[in-house]
């Protein structure tokens, strides 16, 4: 058992340009934003446009300070409450936002990409490319109420 945790500091590398202003609940698959990167990190952005896909790790900014343990899945009043750990809820101890996005596009130190459920202004922690079968996996198993219909 770890008596004291380490504190972390992180210093974002990017921001989100997007559509998305508010932190409501939408389909984000067919949204376009434009990721900034620092201008010094630029050339670290070099050979990422072979890739169709990127992984994207966020700052939710706008989530409240004193996340809950326990949440409804998706908000849904009819779910019982579980642990934060067990879903997607934005609001966690650590509000950090993955999301697999199609790369549409590389312009110097600017990434547009469609699918990113970021709010603008998120600062971006991390950038990763998706590669096919060691980011997925084939005999993975959820619960009934994740699995979409």
């Amino acid at each position: 058992m770890v008596s004291e945790l380490p504190e972390i500091n992180l210093k974002p590398i990017g921001t989100v340009r997007s559509e998305i202003k508010e932190r409501i609940r939408r389909h984000s698959r067919d949204v376009v934003s434009e990721i900034i990167i620092d201008s010094s990190l630029t050339e670290a952005l070099d050979n990422l446009n072979e890739f169709s896909h990127i992984i994207v790790l966020y700052w939710i900014h706008k989530s409240p300070h004193n996340a809950p343990k326990k949440v409804r899945p998706r908000g849904n009043p009819e779910l019982e409450l579980m642990g934060v750990f067990a879903t997607r809820s934005p609001d966690r101890p650590n509000p950090i936002g993955k999301s697999t996005v199609r790369l549409l596009e590389r312009r110097d130190n600017i990434l547009k990409v469609q699918g990113l459920d970021a709010i603008d202004g998120s600062p971006v922690l991390d950038i990763k490319p998706y590669i096919p079968g060691y980011d997925s996996v084939d005999d993975a198993r959820a619960p009934s109420w994740m699995v979409k219909r």
